[in-house]
């Protein structure tokens, strides 16, 4: 039965104007489901609204789990079921909030779904996100844009990472004149150098990003199946542990760390880390997988046109002490959790995703060849609307 909410619309984007988008991101960590109001007009942010989360459960984080490097099958079915019903609570949840909290307020005019990522071979296979973005605009009788990365990859692009476009959004809105690094510490670790001294992020040199190499997932794995635990909380495992060097120098002759950006990874690309510590002490090996991390950065930084003013750091892994500290010892300048000026850490990416899709309902790109790779700049995505026409 399809939901009536007074927050939704059913009419279609509007062309012109500062639209309410709601984004949507479930991320590699397969921690749960982040939701968030951005007001945009698809070039500049002109305010945030409600946000919420809503994690996993155990048995929906199994199965999602299973899915994971599957391409097709009853695994990516069921993956698929699970990440749509998810995100239906979620939107649910936060439409009925915000509608609640201003009677006079707009309505959401657009959702952007970005699904769960199951599977990223952009050079091989292309990139599988799993989630029903048109069931969702029948659902919530609102537009929906989603499979954000697909057109990148088919005109030769990594169709990762794609929040960059968000990120000089931002760098605007913060009203910064000078170049300054986003680094997202999720299941993967991306880093986005931004230049806001030029007009548009699709200009030539505003943007260069990529992913650094591996960050939370492989640590979270580790402390699951030898602690029990979801996470290394605050670094406590970790802060008690040495650095296995030789174990960090393996890691870090692999051949991913020569290639230029822009470049991507899949979660599970780098799972030979976790034999590179098998043989260590629960704590040892959680600290070397966190230099690990922390030491891929400082090998991307490398790559910075410029040297930024300063890095900042969303994510969950901005939550780990121990990974922020090593990454002010290896990196030269200042290392700071997104909140210092003022911006949601938790919610950066569902943020992005809404803005990307005012962008894609307008016809403006959502990469370039300095995020993606791709060989001109792109405006990926489709857009379902209710009663079922794209």
């Amino acid at each position: 039965m399809t939901r009536s909410n007074p927050s939704a619309r059913s009419s279609a984007i509007p062309k012109t104007g500062v639209l309410r988008a709601l984004g949507t991101m479930s991320g590699t960590s397969l921690d749960g489901v982040d939701a968030a109001i951005v007001e945009t007009d698809g070039v500049a942010i002109h305010g945030f609204g409600a946000s919420a989360y809503r994690a996993y459960e155990p048995v929906e984080r199994a199965q999602l789990a299973a899915a994971l490097g599957h391409w097709q099958g009853p695994q990516v079915e069921a993956a698929g079921e699970i990440v749509t019903r998810a995100h239906a609570d979620l939107l649910a949840q936060v439409l009925a909030e915000d509608a609640e909290a201003g009677a006079d307020r707009r309505a959401v005019d657009v959702i952007g779904f970005h699904g769960q990522t199951l599977a990223h071979a952009p050079r091989v296979q292309g990139t599988l996100q799993v989630g029903d973005g048109a069931a969702l605009a029948a659902e919530f009788n609102t537009p929906v844009v989603w499979d954000f990365r697909s057109d990148d990859v088919r005109l030769g692009g990594e169709g990762a990472p794609l929040a960059p476009f968000f990120h000089f959004a931002c760098a605007k809105y913060l009203k910064r004149d000078k170049p300054l690094c986003f680094l997202n510490l999720g299941g993967v670790g991306n880093l986005t150098y931004v230049d806001p001294r030029l007009e548009a992020a699709e200009d030539p040199g505003a943007l260069l990003a990529f992913d650094t190499g591996p960050a939370n997932a492989p640590i979270n794995d580790l402390v699951q199946a030898r602690c029990g635990q979801m996470m290394d909380e605050g670094g406590a495992i970790a802060r008690g542990g040495v650095v296995e060097t030789g174990a960090l120098e393996l890691f870090l002759a692999e051949s991913y760390f020569a290639r230029m950006p822009p470049k991507s990874l899949d979660r599970n690309d780098f799972a030979e880390m976790i034999t590179l510590v098998s043989e260590l002490t629960d704590r040892d090996a959680t600290a070397t997988l966190t230099a690990m991390c922390a030491a891929a950065v400082a090998q991307g930084m490398e790559h910075c046109p410029e040297p930024p003013e300063v890095v900042l750091v969303t994510g969950g892994g901005r939550h780990n002490p121990v990974l922020m500290e090593m990454l002010r010892v290896s990196l030269d300048c200042p290392v700071a959790p997104i909140e210092s000026v003022g911006l949601d850490g938790d919610m950066l990416e569902a943020q992005a995703f809404a803005h990307l899709a005012v962008r894609v309902a307008r016809g403006l790109p959502t990469s370039c060849p300095g995020t993606t790779g791709v060989r001109a700049c792109v405006g990926g995505g489709v857009v379902s609307v209710p009663g079922g026409e794209d």
